[in-house]
């Protein structure tokens, strides 16, 4: 079991509540446990009585993961616990809800942060220290690929996540992390478009019941920034095979392709090549990024000193998801559904 690392052992304990049966669950409260913090109850999302409880303890932090429907009711209990807040992506349901969230926040004062966790991953890291000092020259373009059968193979029963008016979406789900490793990458985004599709039109529910599923299981976009760089995105929950997801950044002077995570290359209009190579994330893919962000958490929340990803990112990253979604509803381009 690890410890508490670098720049979190000379910090006095936070008591943590997570809030989220699944990814809280499994990942989030080990993480802040492994690390040094107290964890004190995780509690189901859909257990109202349960979160008021744990919202109204004595707690330094509360760590929301629960369905995008639920976000902005369980963020306002945090908030009016006095507690800080991590609140997971997508951030609500809506830039008008993301925006109302973060001036709740503002309005209180407490520290607000988004569970943008992949900043922290170190094949990331090392793209923007590459792009920051100018490796590739002037960025112009950036493209991310991430093809997955999750969704398909095996068939993922019907729930929130293919119901727009819940949140649902692979545009909330792997979207809003590409949108905000984008941001991250090549800065704020001026204009944005995309094409939306539902593959598996009909899937059954926890009865066996068939229900149809209305927001998107694939899409691909296009993004434009302020320095006049681009960027697109061209990915599916519901491939029938799984493919090593990639970002490529192309630049005046070099490009930069990062594979899965565990491979960065730059090469040069000179002809050099620079390889770097990183160890896969131990079990969950998201542990190696989740383990370094709660540090961050944690020092950010005992230190009373705000830092990013905050609820503004959050908002900034809704902002450009409603112009993902804007447009006419997703398009059925699959007759699949219940085998």
């Amino acid at each position: 079991m690890e410890t508490a690392g670098p720049g979190t052992d000379d910090l006095r304990p936070m008591r943590v509540g997570v809030v989220g049966a699944g990814f809280g669950s499994r990942v989030v409260a080990p993480i802040f446990r492994q690390i040094g913090c107290d964890v004190v109850d995780v509690v189901s999302a859909r257990d109202s009585s349960a979160v008021r409880a744990l919202c109204g303890s004595k707690l330094d932090l509360i760590a929301v993961h629960s369905p995008p429907f639920l976000h902005a009711d369980h963020v306002r209990l945090a908030i009016a616990g006095g507690h800080a807040v991590l609140c997971d992506k997508p951030f609500g349901r809506s830039l008008d809800e993301a925006v109302a969230l973060a001036a709740d926040a503002k309005a209180a004062g407490v520290i607000n942060l988004i569970n943008f966790e992949f900043r922290h991953q170190p094949a990331r890291q090392k793209m923007r220290e590459l792009i920051t000092s100018g490796e590739v020259g002037h960025p112009e373009h950036l493209h991310h690929s991430a093809f997955t059968s999750g969704s398909r193979i095996p068939l993922r029963p019907y729930g929130w996540l293919f119901d727009r008016s819940l949140g649902g979406g692979w545009i909330g789900a792997f979207g809003s992390h590409a949108i905000d490793t984008m941001r991250w990458l090549m800065g704020e985004v001026t204009s944005a478009g995309a094409r939306r599709w539902v593959t598996i039109p009909t899937r059954p529910d926890a009865e066996g019941h068939p229900r149809s599923c209305d927001a998107e299981d694939a899409f691909n976009a296009w993004v434009e920034f302020e320095s006049g760089a681009t960027a697109s995105i061209d990915t599916s929950f519901t491939a029938t095979v799984s493919l090593p997801p990639r970002i490529t950044v192309t630049g005046s002077e070099g490009v930069i392709e990062n594979t899965a995570d565990v491979r960065v290359v730059l090469q040069r209009v000179d002809g050099s090549r620079e390889q770097f190579d990183f160890d896969p994330p131990p079990g969950d893919p998201h542990a190696t990024a989740m383990t370094s962000w709660a540090r961050e958490v944690w020092r950010s929340v005992v230190d009373a000193r705000q830092v990013t990803p905050s609820f503004d990112d959050g908002v900034a990253c809704a902002r450009v998801m409603d112009m993902f979604r804007s447009g006419e509803p997703p398009t059925v381009v699959g007759a699949h559904g219940t085998p």
